[in-house]
């Protein structure tokens, strides 16, 4: 069974990921991880910390001659920026003056119920830790695991549909394979899947409007994985439901307030007959669909069409034009304090949730197939796909 934890914080010494369970003789691709951790830091309405940070990962333990020994892999992200800020971040004892302390929590982030559940007297002690900083350890445990998943055929990609109040047109997508619209993303700098100047002109307005008026843009982001074989996840207990667990997973990271499997929230305001996917057969294909409003879920487990899941993206909480809030100090009303932040990070949070369903899928198979060593579970899993193929057909 795969475990995964990060530590670290934003301004700390570095961000850090603990992976357990991966198992031993996987070559591991350095150049394809450090790509990844760089997607993330890119995006259009990003802040000054992506000039500063340029994110690699050091593996620093679980790991030797490039490939993985079966223990605990711990992988660090340094923070170039940790020498700016060691005065009020070391961990050595010190008396921290009072100007030095935050003590004015942002409206929407988790300041003052940080505060209020901890005990502390500085924001500080919460901001750090809750700071979207640290899916940069979510996105270098992230690219491990897909990096194993292709190497299953296994494939993970994300776009964006919308920022603010522009949208990607649902029509252009229709016409547009998930991959091809994973490309033409990966060449946008908000990510969206279709090649058009004059749309992401739009979105980039959109946020430079956003930016002068001191204020931040939320959006909706899709990810999806192909390849993935039939019956992952379960039926049988709530907590086996894979649908479950992917939500949960992309739920977990920083502004994420909705998440849909499929057509999602859709499907409550359409009859029967226009939500469920009708099932066929061929000698060729086996059984097969013609649509995947499910989003390659029923039931809560995979049946071979792609998993399709959306999420929604608040607006970051930390506005240049600051809402109102109290001092926990004085508990006079003030501005909210202002801490260097995005205007849009909505393009990254995409990445992230692909390192989140990475994260999610690898644990299922996982625990589907225990394997100590990787070719022991590569054949596990071929052997699966295989039988899987062959009893549908």
């Amino acid at each position: 069974m795969l475990r995964f934890f990060t530590a670290g914080e934003s301004h700390g010494k570095g961000i850090f990921a603990y992976l357990e369970g991966i198992p031993a003789n996987f070559e591991i691709d350095f150049d394809f991880v450090n790509r990844e951790l760089s997607r993330r830091q890119k995006g259009y309405g990003r802040g000054g910390r992506m000039k500063i940070e340029k994110d690699r990962v050091e593996f620093l333990s679980g790991v030797r001659l490039g490939k993985t020994l079966g223990s605990p892999i711990l992988m660090a992200i340094w923070n170039k920026d940790y020498k700016n800020w060691e005065e009020i971040m070391k961990p050595e004892p010190d008396d921290l003056p009072e100007d030095k302390k935050v003590t004015r929590p942002r409206p929407g982030h988790a300041d003052l119920s940080g505060v209020l559940k901890y005990g502390f007297d500085d924001v500080r002690n919460v901001l750090e830790r809750s700071s979207a900083r640290e899916t940069a350890g979510r996105v270098a445990a992230g690219a491990l695991c897909k990096d194993i998943l292709r190497r299953f055929g296994i494939t993970i990609g994300s776009y964006v549909i919308s920022i603010g109040s522009v949208e990607v047109p649902k029509k252009v997508l229709e016409n547009l394979s998930y991959l091809e619209r994973f490309k033409i993303a990966e060449n946008s700098e908000v990510r969206i899947p279709i090649d058009d100047l004059t749309l992401e002109k739009r979105f980039k307005e959109e946020i430079d409007k956003a930016k002068e008026n001191g204020e931040s843009l939320g959006g909706v982001f899709e990810v999806f994985a192909i390849g993935v074989p039939v019956g992952l996840g379960s039926h049988t207990q709530w907590d086996k439901r894979l649908d479950g667990k992917i939500a949960q997973s992309i739920m977990s990271i920083q502004a994420i307030k909705g998440v849909e499997v499929g057509i999602g929230f859709e499907s409550a305001k359409t009859i029967g007959s226009k939500v469920h996917d009708e099932i066929f057969y061929s000698e060729e294909k086996g059984f097969y669909r013609k649509t995947n409003r499910a989003g390659g879920i029923e039931g809560g487990m995979t049946n071979g069409e792609p998993i399709v899941i959306r999420a929604a993206m608040k607006p970051i909480p930390t506005l240049y034009n600051p809402l109102k809030s109290v001092d926990i100090k004085t508990k006079e009303p003030f501005e909210a304090s202002i801490e260097r932040s995005d205007v849009c990070a909505v393009p990254a949070a995409a990445v992230v949730g692909e390192s989140m369903l990475a994260i999610t899928l690898l644990s299922v198979i996982l625990e589907t197939f225990p394997a100590d060593n990787f070719e022991k579970l590569k054949k596990w899993f071929e052997f699966y796909s295989l039988s899987s193929d062959l009893s549908l057909k």
